[in-house]
């Protein structure tokens, strides 16, 4: 479709206003405006739906769609960890997706084939892989594999997990190989992890010094650096020296948290992945004692929510679902929507989000100028955040005015 007027829908722009009763207006894949008029020319029925922005998840990891251990331990061929690939970022457009932002574990090529229109998925933006601490969060080889094997897991094109650095000369040297392979930002562990034997949530990983390399090499190409922190002693350490987001956050404290507002660090929390662990553990292919870990994540990173939201940080939204059961990334909403209220889960995971990406005012909101990315709910989510979870209630999908799904 060219030109053509979405009309009757119940329009929710992701500013948190109220729902608005327009006709949307699509030319050459934009929204070019919102007319509450009589609407005329090419229509597109969405009587008795509400229109929401296309969803974006702030932390995804495309990239570990296949079942964890076995993906390591190359009891997976590579032609099926890309059809994993590919199935999870078509159910991610389906869950009303439209752009993500992967910390992790694809290779640019999974970026350009889905760009192009080649597979079905979201816009997807890419840190390429991880970089980690040898010895730290991020690596998954087998217990007396060598560090340097590590690589071998690498499928240049598809998937690059992570890259392990020993001091910042390597750390140096690995971030400019991942804006090499297509990265467009950085993200670096610098504390341990709950998925994970190596390591405890308590450990700091990289120094400041450190961090503050990528943090400069990330800045020489114009972008950020965001990082995995789980401890309130890591997350300061990447504030001080320099990062723009924070995910998970676990045990964020009130000073750090006025910190990171002062100085405009993002937090992305990551509560659907906590549940993911907790109750399906062994979906994604992971060991039993790793619900262990998790224990107690949740209460926490429930309270550093509050404290972050009391000091001004502004607060993205993003599942970090692993595995090969990443089908309903929407429930990242309905559990944000406990803590808050259902429109401030909404605008989260749009234009929160949108602002944390880089991509204000192009993605995330109803508006003239923006993509025409656009999801149609059978019923109201605002009000009944429930509906966000169940892939089914996301009925039309459009992606830069594109119909990528029509359930009506």
């Amino acid at each position: 479709m060219g030109s053509f007027q979405v009309v009757g829908a119940a329009v929710v722009d992701g500013s948190g206003r109220d729902p608005i009763d327009v006709n949307v207006t699509v030319e050459d894949g934009r929204i070019a405006q919102l007319d509450a008029s009589s609407a005329h020319g090419e229509r597109l029925d969405a009587g008795g739906l509400t229109m929401t922005p296309g969803l974006i998840d702030a932390h995804v990891h495309l990239g570990l769609s296949s079942l964890i251990q076995p993906q390591f331990s190359f009891q997976i061929s590579t032609a099926e960890i890309a059809a994993d690939i590919f199935a999870t970022a078509g159910a991610t457009l389906d869950a009303g997706f439209t752009t993500v932002r992967d910390t992790g574990g694809i290779d640019g090529g999974v970026v350009t084939t889905i760009a192009k229109g080649k597979v079905r998925g979201p816009r997807v933006l890419s840190c390429g892989p991880v970089q980690c601490q040898t010895g730290g969060h991020g690596y998954y080889g087998a217990d007396w594999e060598p560090t340097e094997l590590w690589s071998s897991h690498h499928v240049p094109g598809l998937c690059a997990l992570s890259m392990m650095s020993g001091n910042a000369d390597e750390l140096r040297g690995n971030v400019r190989e991942a804006f090499r392979r297509g990265a467009s930002f950085l993200k670096l562990c610098v504390t341990g992890g709950v998925v994970g034997a190596r390591d405890r949530l308590t450990d700091t990983q990289f120094t400041v010094e450190e961090i503050a390399v990528a943090v400069q090499e990330a800045a020489a190409r114009g972008t950020y650096v965001t990082v995995h922190a789980h401890n309130n002693d890591g997350i300061r350490n990447a504030v001080e020296a320099g990062v723009r987001c924070v995910e998970h956050g676990t045990d964020l404290d009130a000073s750090t948290a006025t910190l990171m507002a002062t100085r405009e660090v993002a937090l992305v929390p990551t509560f659907a992945v906590v549940e993911q662990l907790l109750h399906d553990t062994a979906g994604a292919g992971l060991d039993e004692s790793t619900r262990d870990r998790v224990l107690g994540v949740r209460e926490r990173m429930t309270e550093a929510l509050a404290v972050a939201k009391e000091a001004g940080v502004r607060i993205g939204l993003g599942s970090d679902l692993i595995g090969p059961a990443q089908n309903r990334r929407g429930e990242e909403l309905r559990l944000r929507a406990k803590l808050e209220t259902p429109m401030e889960a909404l605008v989260a995971a749009t234009k929160t989000n949108a602002e944390i990406l880089g991509l204000s005012g192009q993605v995330g909101v109803i508006a003239p100028g923006a993509q025409a990315d656009l999801v149609l709910w059978n019923g109201n989510p605002v009000e009944d955040p429930e509906l966000f979870a169940d892939p089914a209630n996301a009925v039309l999908v459009l992606k830069a005015g594109r119909v990528v799904k029509d359930l009506r």
